[in-house]
């Protein structure tokens, strides 16, 4: 019996989850519809952009750049700090809908799930049906929008999640592959790292579908156990399970890919920041003390 999987994602979650409390608070402004950002204390020059409206994408401003760069491609640009305390209200009140149609969910991220579908699908419906209830449910019920990808394993799931936003629910069946993700260039595929897709374009691998049709030992010849890993990926092979620990974890931590090389202490204060805030919400979780 193949696993049925879902990977819910919500979209452009710091802007939303701070449009959304800001709201609900009696504002009139949704910082949705104009273009702003969240960052830190702009009036010290410090921070990045952590998430940028649709409006302040037009501009080219890119998540993880300096606010005063940003300012400077956009001189109207409407800043608002972090608060990560809202953010985990609503990552909470996402995870206890999500509860709702199953208890097998791995919290990928804050902002992102795993569930594990297989054994919950109730008589009469199906998985794709059931994702479009969440996506409309998570909009009607909390106010912001989600990704939903809907396949047999985590690695498509977390594909199709990342195809065309906001607000969508996707499929990435087998069968789908080859017209869904091998066309898409390699660099998109999960994992696949910026310090692999140098040798990777000289092997002459320019589409996750070049990758999936070579001899998977050229790759692990190359990348030794990570070249394993991504033929197989690029082959939609994923056998790891949802990680939902049940029982207290052995140990807590929390890991983030950068979207570029820091060499901006301010820049790896922020990101340190954001990492320690999930260890010590996870250790609360828990009850544990470090």
């Amino acid at each position: 019996m193949k696993r049925q999987i879902l990977h819910v994602d919500v979209n452009n979650a710091f802007l939303s989850w701070t449009a959304v409390d800001r709201l609900k608070k009696g504002e009139t402004l949704d910082i949705r519809t104009i273009p702003a950002i969240i960052g830190g204390d702009e009036a010290q020059r410090k921070g990045i952009v952590l998430a940028k409206s649709p409006i302040a994408k037009q501009f080219g401003i890119q998540t993880g750049e300096p606010i005063y760069f940003a300012r400077k491609k956009c001189p109207e640009i409407f800043v608002f700090q972090s608060d990560f305390s809202v953010y985990y209200q609503y990552s909470n009140a996402l995870y206890e809908l999500l509860l709702e149609y199953s208890d097998k969910i791995e919290r990928f991220s804050i902002d992102e799930c795993f569930i594990d579908m297989t054994n919950f699908i109730p008589k009469g419906r199906n998985l794709l049906e059931l994702a479009y209830e969440i996506n409309k449910r998570i909009e009607e019920e909390l106010g912001f929008t989600v990704n939903v990808g809907v396949a047999h394993n985590k690695l498509l799931a977390k594909m199709a999640s990342d195809f065309e936003k906001p607000n969508k629910v996707h499929t990435l069946w087998e069968e789908e592959m080859p017209d869904k993700m091998w066309k898409l260039p390699v660099n998109e595929l999960f994992m696949e790292g910026k310090k692999s897709l140098p040798k990777l374009q000289k092997m002459g691998i320019k589409t996750i579908g070049d990758l999936a049709k070579k001899e998977e030992s050229i790759f692990i010849k190359t990348f030794g156990k990570f070249g394993k890993m991504i033929w197989e990926y690029a082959n939609g092979i994923d056998d790891s399970p949802i990680c939902y620990e049940p029982e207290s974890p052995k140990c807590i931590g929390n890991s983030v890919t950068l979207p570029y090389d820091y060499v901006d202490k301010q820049q790896l204060e922020v990101m340190l920041l954001t990492i320690v805030e999930q260890v010590a919400y996870r250790l609360r979780n828990q009850h544990l003390l470090a």
